[in-house]
């Protein structure tokens, strides 16, 4: 199975006060985390969404920046992994994992995530109104791995917003399975969420 990957790192960062791709880690740039842990868990290209050094120019919303990597992507790639830039410590066994699981041939799509621990509460206005069984549930991380013509088709048949990639496979009527993913792949929102990343990395 050939892979190639996909960096996002086109967001405004709204939350965090600008764009996060341009932040650096230990001196590194955290789409540059990300790319280097794709290319280390078995990715063979990688193609960096956003205003980088040899990136692609992104667009409006994230699905229309993964749209802008899959164009450049040859039509012979038969697998690709889209990964967050503001997810910079996920570790190369993470790549191999949903990578190994879509190989297995039974899905479409693969995502790492987390079971929820916490409870959760369901909420209107400043009262809550239910409690919300968290047994089904988990916390879906990046970097998540697709047959790249499933993929292709999921975006050229919807056009909606969509959160990740998986849900546009959802909603066409594909598989996608899950695998564990790790509490340690943090996701950087807030600028806060820098100084916990270089405490774990020091």
């Amino acid at each position: 199975m050939t892979a190639w990957g996909i960096v996002v790192a086109a967001g405004r960062g709204s939350r965090f006060g600008g764009p996060k791709h341009e932040v650096e880690l230990l001196g590194r740039p955290l789409w540059d985390w990300a790319r280097r842990s794709l290319l280390e868990g078995g990715v063979s290209e990688v193609v960096v969404v956003g205003s980088v050094p040899g990136g692609v120019p992104g667009g409006e919303r994230r699905r229309d920046s993964v749209a802008a990597g899959l164009a450049v992507i040859p039509e012979a790639v038969s697998a690709i992994v889209i990964h967050d830039a503001a997810r910079p410590l996920a570790g190369s066994y993470l790549v191999s994992r949903v990578l190994e699981r879509l190989a297995v041939g039974d899905v479409a799509g693969v995502v790492p995530g987390i079971p929820v621990r916490d409870t959760l509460k369901q909420v209107e206005g400043g009262r809550v109104v239910a409690t919300i069984d968290r047994a089904p549930l988990i916390s879906v991380q990046t970097p998540q791995a697709f047959l790249a013509n499933a993929l292709r088709k999921a975006h050229a048949a919807d056009h909606g917003e969509a959160s990740d990639d998986a849900m546009l496979l959802e909603r066409v009527g594909e598989l996608v399975a899950w695998v564990e993913g790790d509490p340690a792949n943090l996701k950087v929102t807030y600028p806060d969420d820098l100084s916990v990343l270089e405490a774990m990395v020091r």
